[in-house]
């Protein structure tokens, strides 16, 4: 069985844009158009490929032909700048790509910028833990991820980066409000702490260490992103585990104290990628590994 090459794009359109008419701008076709290639392509395979929710999502199926379209533009791309010719309006490949917050909020613009030097296709960078990048490897939707998952996904190549250093800190008035007596079981369970998300597991693992077997269950400021967390502890809304590298002038001068010695924890993290015998993919890879070169190496 041989698939549509339009058909698969628009079907990488709709999940990518999340809606059928947002597919038909990016591909500057009519929503009609798109609607008729997605039911061709359900009709050739015989099964349901999209969801038609808000926003549309790929089934288990489409999945799998999400990601064949997707390493299709990447090739067809490398073959047409070997061959010297312009890519068509609208066919413009764009790699999809799941980088963690933190990741993104520090090292990872400059792998892009590495990249963008020696390739014109584009990242389309989607934020997700980095615990949870490697499901988006898994179902197709991103052709490479930054993960914590050391074990390669299947028909993956993986390449270890380094670690990204995370920080117990507080501001000086909020030591002296709720740690003067020391950091310890009593003061960590009433302190309150920031944490990004429900699947953002670094705070309590730090506290796990000091609380032992004693329930945790502090009040919680939930702030979803990595700059205002910053900013936040320097307000003295709670405690929190802050990346190093956007810490270290606070740490510096004295803005942000560590909770106590040893108060840091290092988070492994992997460049996944799909194995593709592509230019652009090889060109992304040494980019992402020059960029990496910010976090922190064991010696």
């Amino acid at each position: 069985m041989k698939f549509d090459h339009d058909h698969l794009r628009a079907l990488a359109a709709v999940v990518r844009e999340g809606s059928f008419e947002r597919a038909a701008g990016a591909l500057h076709v009519t929503p009609s158009a798109i609607s008729q290639r997605i039911k061709a392509l359900e009709d050739r395979s015989g099964r349901l490929l999209v969801q038609r929710t808000v926003p549309a999502r790929a089934t288990a199926d489409g999945q799998v032909l999400v990601q064949l379209a997707e390493q299709m533009a990447v090739l067809e791309h490398d073959a047409m700048l070997r061959l010297g010719m312009p890519e068509d309006e609208g066919t413009q490949a764009s790699i999809p790509v799941a980088v963690n917050h933190d990741s993104l909020e520090t090292w990872f613009v400059d792998a892009a910028v590495r990249f963008a030097a020696r390739s014109r296709i584009t990242l389309d960078l989607q934020s997700e833990d980095q615990d949870h990048t490697a499901a988006l490897l898994r179902n197709g939707s991103v052709l490479g991820a930054v993960t914590t998952l050391a074990e390669p996904v299947q028909g993956c190549r993986i390449h270890a980066l380094g670690s990204m250093r995370y920080v117990a800190t507080c501001s000086p008035a909020f030591r002296e409000r709720y740690f003067s007596g020391g950091v310890n079981a009593r003061t960590l369970a009433n302190a309150p702490v920031l944490v990004f998300n429900r699947k953002d597991g670094l705070q309590a693992r730090f506290a796990r260490r000091i609380m032992g077997s004693e329930p945790w269950q502090p009040p919680v400021w939930w702030v979803p992103s990595s700059r205002a967390f910053v900013m936040a502890t320097l307000d003295g809304l709670g405690w929190t585990m802050n990346p190093l590298p956007m810490i270290q002038d606070e740490l510096a001068s004295g803005r942000l104290q560590p909770l106590r010695a040893r108060a840091w924890e290092d988070v492994p993290l992997f460049w996944q990628h799909w194995r593709l015998n592509s230019q652009a993919m090889q060109a992304l890879t040494d980019s992402v590994l020059a960029a990496a070169g910010a976090l922190v190496r064991k010696r």
